[in-house]
């Protein structure tokens, strides 16, 4: 079935999930995912669970955190 996933079409399984399509569309990105440093929205711009299944023709969209970890800081910059 296809979904969009950051305004890309791509096809994948009924079934799949949005952490699943996302790493079809970018494994980069699915490992931000993985590791908090991104979530998924729907077309509506409401953050969905990386588990949560897709219908066909969803939408999402993979906003990734511009935020610093702890211990990264800018001083000296």
């Amino acid at each position: 079935m296809r979904v969009f996933v950051n305004a890309t079409p791509i096809e994948v399984e009924p079934g799949t999930d949005v952490r699943g399509a996302v790493g079809i569309h970018d494994p980069a990105l699915a490992a931000k995912l993985a590791a908090g440093a991104a979530h998924v929205t729907d077309a509506r711009g409401i953050e969905l669970a990386a588990n949560a299944g897709l219908a066909a023709g969803a939408i999402l969209r993979v906003v990734v955190s511009a935020r610093r970890g702890v211990t990264e800081s800018d001083a000296g910059a």
